[in-house]
């Protein structure tokens, strides 16, 4: 009976030939086309494809899609440590020869070409790149971006949480978002906005008396609701209570404005905050490092324009 063939055998088959060795080079650190790899080896693509075939046979190439594209990489992390020894040491013989240097200086080619494509798009089209991105991908698209900075394992409130679009747009990157409304419409409303994620809650309560345990949270938001609030101070300091120490308040409200309808047609009491003002109520409340920023104003919006405060509890 013939006995089978140790893999590292089989290995040593593969990597004998000089252009699988000089493919896994170029393949180690990058992924590749077969266009490309047939340009920097200045070999056939039948030729190329033949030798890709039997390095991803034997386990030492992964590919991917990418469009029409296929990309092709060496499958670094997927290889037998007896593979992985193989591999140094050939790769240590291989990287002096005059071919595989050659084909580094191409590989470079490659690399840079495909950068200054990039940069001639960027060089070209920087004025309309704005508006080119919004087009593609939205108006909020960056702001969805940076949701990512946020912790995973926080705890936020969203404290008059209204329609739960600011709940739904931070339940995917933390721990649980705890969403507060006083009015019964908007609680139900956000409940059925957020109701696809298990980490958002929402219960019913006022901003100055809010139904949460003490030092609870770790960060929390008041997006457009303290110019409704009667004691704004007293509102800041029950959110300053289900904070931990060291915890977060972000407010976003509306700058100082004269429009008086505003109280009229949707209840406002205050008509926008100054900076002055919002580091007083957050001074009171006990938060330190306050901050105050002016938001720049949205071409198309109509209303006064925006702030973001923030501070963190003594």
């Amino acid at each position: 009976m013939q006995q089978a063939r140790p893999a590292l055998l089989d290995q040593l088959g593969t990597l004998g030939d000089a252009t699988r060795s000089r493919i896994l080079l170029l393949l180690e650190h990058n992924e590749i086309t077969v266009a490309e790899l047939c340009a920097i080896l200045q070999a056939p693509q039948s030729t190329v494809s033949r030798h890709l075939k039997a390095l991803a046979d034997n386990g030492w190439v992964v590919s991917r899609a990418e469009g029409t594209s296929r990309l092709y990489g060496m499958a670094n992390g997927e290889l037998e440590p007896s593979a992985r020894r193989l591999w140094l040491l050939v790769r240590q013989e291989m990287a002096r020869t005059a071919s595989a240097i050659q084909d580094g200086r191409r590989l470079q080619r490659v690399l840079t070409e495909r950068r200054s494509k990039s940069q001639e798009f960027f060089h070209s089209g920087a004025g309309q790149w704005d508006q080119l991105r919004e087009q593609l991908f939205g108006k909020n698209m960056s702001a969805g971006v940076l949701l990512g900075l946020v912790d995973e394992s926080w705890v936020v409130g969203d404290l008059g949480c209204g329609s739960g679009l600011l709940a739904a747009m931070l339940a995917p990157w933390v721990r649980q978002v705890i969403g507060v409304d006083e009015s019964a419409t908007m609680a139900q409303t956000a409940r059925k906005r957020s109701r696809d994620f298990a980490n958002v809650e929402i219960r019913r309560g006022r901003l100055e008396s809010l139904p949460l345990e003490d030092e609870l949270l770790d960060a929390a938001t008041c997006v457009l609701v303290l110019h409704h609030v009667a004691e704004p101070r007293l509102a800041l300091r029950e959110v300053a209570r289900v904070l931990k120490p060291g915890g977060r308040l972000l407010v976003a409200d509306m700058l100082p404005h004269d429009r008086e309808q505003f109280r009229r047609q949707m209840g406002h009491v205050w008509l926008g905050f100054a900076d002055k003002q919002m580091r007083a109520h957050f001074a009171a409340a006990g938060f330190t490092a306050v901050s105050f920023r002016e938001l720049p104003p949205e071409p198309s919006a109509t209303g006064p324009g925006l702030f973001v405060a923030t501070g963190r509890k003594a």
